[in-house]
Order: C-alpha cells, then sequence, then structure tokens
C-alpha cells in the first residue's frame, strides 16, 4: 500500500519539466509511440531481437480545419488512436509470433526436402542394381551363346549361378515394388521440378499474401466484435439492469442515470481486473508500465536508458486510463442535462422495451459530445495544468485505475519502448533540422 501511495504521489510531484506531445499504447510484446510527423511499433520478436517499424501521421488540419476544433477534436483523436491501434496490434501479433510460424515452416520444408533426397537416393540405388543386372544377364547371355544351346548339365554348370538362375526360371533382376509408386522414369521429374511445384512448398509467395490477409481479415473481425461486446457491457447491460431497479427513464430520471453510470463503472473495472490476471495481458499491462516510464525518462532530460527509466513511477498523469474514466463520469452529467424525457413525451413513447430502446439509442448517439468534453478536460485543460489541486482531484479517480492497467516492466520491455520511443524522436529531430533550410 505504501508502494502505491508513493508511485501516486511522485507521478504529480515529479512530472518532468518537458511535457511531451509524444504518446504511446501498450501492445503485444510491444510498445507504439505517437509523435508530430510518424508513429512507431518497437516489438519484441521470438528470437529476442527488437523489431521496428515505422509510419508517417499525415495531419488533415489544412484539408479539414473543422475537425480540429473544440469538442470535435476529441472525437477524431479517438477514431484516430482506434485506428492507429488497431494497426499498431496488427504489427504487433505479426512479429511476436510471425518467426515462430516461420521456423515451423522451415522445418516442415526441411523434412520434406530430405525425404524427397532419401526418395532420390533409393531410386538411384535401384537403377544402378538394374543396370548391374543387366549386364551380368547379357554376359551369360553371351556365354550361353558361346557354348551352343546345348541343355544344362549339372557336372557342368553347378558352379556357373547365372546358368543355375536361368535354369530355375528365377527372377534375374532385382526391383523395387513400392505400392502406387511411379516407375523410375517418372520418380526422376518431382526431384528436377522446381520448388513452387512441391507439396508444402508450393506458391509460396500467394501463400504468405493469403496468410498476411487471413490475419487481417481476423483483425477486423476482432475489432468489430469488440466493439460489438464494448456497447453491450458498457451501455446495454448497465441500462437493462438499471431499467430492472430503478423503473422507468422517465420516472426517476436523476436516479436512473447515476444508478446506470455507476453500473457502468463497476463493469469497466471489474472487466480490466478480470482480464488482468491473464498471462498476456499481464505482460502487455507491463509494456504499458515501460511506456510510461520511458515517457517520464524523457519528460526529465535523462539519457534515455533502461537503467534511467526504471526509477520511475509506472503511473502518469497523461495516461489515457483516466479518459475513459473521465468519459464515464461526463457522460452521468450530460445523460442527465439531455432532454430526453421531452422527447419521450413529445413522441408518446411507450413504456417498457421501446422506451429502453430509445434510451439505449441516446447513449450511443452522444458519445461522440461526451468524447469530445473528456477530451478538453483531461487532455487539453488538465495535460496542461498538472499542478492545479482541482486537477489532481478529477484525474485521481483515473490514476487509480492505472494499478490495474499497468505492472512493473523488466528491463528488456523497458528497451521496447525506448526504440519505440526513440524512432519517434529521431523523425522530428531530423523535421526540426530541415526547418531552417525550407524556411
Amino acid at each position: 500500500m505504501t508502494k502505491q501511495k508513493s508511485d501516486l504521489s511522485r507521478a504529480f510531484s515529479e512530472d518532468g519539466a518537458v511535457k511531451t506531445h509524444v504518446g504511446g499504447q501498450a501492445l503485444i510484446e510491444g510498445v507504439m509511440m505517437r509523435g508530430k510527423y510518424n508513429w512507431a511499433v518497437a516489438v519484441r520478436e521470438p528470437n529476442g531481437t527488437i523489431y521496428v517499424e515505422e509510419h508517417e501521421l499525415a495531419s488533415g488540419k489544412e484539408k479539414n480545419g473543422w475537425m480540429y476544433w473544440p469538442l470535435v477534436r476529441g472525437c477524431r483523436a479517438l477514431v484516430e488512436s482506434l485506428m492507429l491501434g488497431f494497426k499498431a496490434l496488427e504489427i504487433a501479433a505479426l512479429h511476436a509470433f510471425g518467426d515462430e510460424e516461420g521456423e515451423q515452416k522451415a522445418a516442415a520444408e526441411a523434412d520434406f526436402v530430405e525425404a524427397e533426397a532419401e526418395l532420390e537416393g533409393a531410386t538411384a540405388v535401384a537403377q544402378e542394381e538394374e543396370r548391374h543386372a543387366d549386364a551380368v544377364a547379357h554376359d551369360a547371355a553371351s556365354a550361353a551363346a558361346s557354348q551352343g544351346d546345348d541343355a544344362f548339365d549339372w557336372k557342368r554348370d553347378f558352379g556357373r549361378p547365372d546358368t543355375m538362375v536361368d535354369a530355375l526360371g528365377a527372377q534375374r533382376s532385382l526391383e523395387v515394388v513400392t505400392e502406387g509408386a511411379p516407375d523410375a522414369a517418372s520418380e526422376a521429374k518431382p526431384a528436377a521440378a522446381p520448388a513452387a511445384d512441391r507439396p508444402g512448398a508450393s506458391g509460396s509467395a500467394s501463400a504468405a499474401e493469403d496468410e498476411d490477409s487471413f490475419g487481417h481479415r481476423e483483425m477486423m473481425v476482432s475489432m468489430v466484435v469488440g466493439v460489438i461486446l464494448g456497447v453491450v457491457l458498457f451501455i446495454v447491460a448497465p441500462a437493462a439492469i438499471t431499467n430492472l431497479i430503478v423503473g422507468e427513464y422517465d420516472d426517476h430520471t436523476l436516479a436512473w442515470n447515476i444508478v446506470d453510470g455507476l453500473l457502468r463503472v463497476v463493469v469497466f473495472v471489474f472487466y480490466i481486473w478480470l482480464i488482468g490476471r491473464m498471462d498476456d495481458i499481464k505482460r502487455m499491462f507491463m509494456y504499458h508500465g515501460a511506456e510510461h516510464k520511458t515517457i517520464h525518462c524523457f519528460e526529465h532530460g535523462l539519457e534515455m536508458t533502461p537503467e534511467n527509466a526504471k526509477s520511475f513511477p509506472r503511473l502518469h498523469v497523461r495516461c489515457g486510463t483516466a479518459f475513459l474514466i473521465m468519459v464515464m463520469v461526463i457522460a452521468i452529467l450530460v445523460y442527465t442535462i439531455f432532454p430526453l424525457n421531452a422527447i419521450i413525451s413529445g413522441f408518446g413513447v411507450p413504456d417498457g422495451l421501446p422506451k429502453l430502446l430509445l434510451v439505449i439509442v441516446a447513449r450511443i448517439v452522444l458519445m461522440p459530445l461526451i468524447a469530445g468534453i473528456s477530451y478538453e478536460i483531461t487532455v487539453k485543460w488538465a495535460g496542461s495544468h498538472p499542478d492545479n489541486p482541482l486537477v489532481k482531484i478529477i484525474l485521481w479517480p483515473g490514476m487509480q485505475m492505472q494499478y490495474l492497467t499497468t505492472n512493473e516492466p523488466d528491463e528488456g520491455q523497458i528497451e521496447c519502448a525506448i526504440a519505440a520511443m526513440q524512432a519517434v524522436l529521431d523523425r522530428e529531430a531530423a523535421e526540426e533540422a530541415k526547418a531552417p533550410a525550407t524556411a
């Protein structure tokens, strides 16, 4: 408990003098960092190396300036974060596990090549033995021709095996017989065929493309399912339970919204706690802690090394977790103020399921407004005034949630966060270096 209070107080009191705009996200075995000009992903691959990938981050402010207006910019930022997070997770999943799959495929192909080589060797041996037997038969036939067509004589021919084999009518040559196997001539063709025509190695390029597209489809399906699950868990389920507890919405509007909001927070906290028990999510939360420590290190002007970053708390006042909690708090206020009762009475919406469905639809429609207000409070105002006592009160619930969404990282995980951060900072340094020349 002492350590938790220390982390919380340090996150507020030791906030660095340099307030960076760089933000990040924990991934599967990696971290994504986002700057002004680009975003970068650093992933720990199965062989121990760190894979870093960068992408351009083009601003649409010149063409769509209205998307950067207050309230609207919060919705834009939320959608952009979701899309970038989706792409970053896709990259991380590919490289965190891709090499293991590649090694398995390489091992399978090596086994196939080895088996094929053994088959070719066996075929060559069989052909050599057949040639040798034919030569022996030819010699015997020549000897018999030179001696005439005399009948077999035990006294004369007993010590001559070739002549005895002929006399007994036995099989002269060794033939390798396998069920369903082609003859030697046709057996030689697969050996000379290109690798693309071999079983298990055919169409390797197209197979890789199919796998990549399949992985992309998987991620898309996961994202859609995740959104649906989020709507059900955090909007539909709390509203349905609240309707059972409190009654009709327009009869007890204030109590309805308060109970609904509290249920939403409870479901969210329980959901985060529950998935945090999973080993993979535990490691992802460790990378979340590594991201915070790395940003702390940069904001304090220290060299970004695992040793320096390790000394900082895993909590950060500008974490997105605070934004999520603020969304839930602001939602209670917005839902209460919104004149839904007037709409219900104006359209004569009947009690029961129709009224509940209207309440749920209204909550979904108002989400962009709630996100915009929450963004202005947590990111624009609180992020710019971290020393304000009121900011500490507003951000306190989100800071507490970070104890669930972050874990203490190891040095290897901090190295990943530093690699992603450095890729973003290097790009910004390069852009600043070019600025005087273009001025």
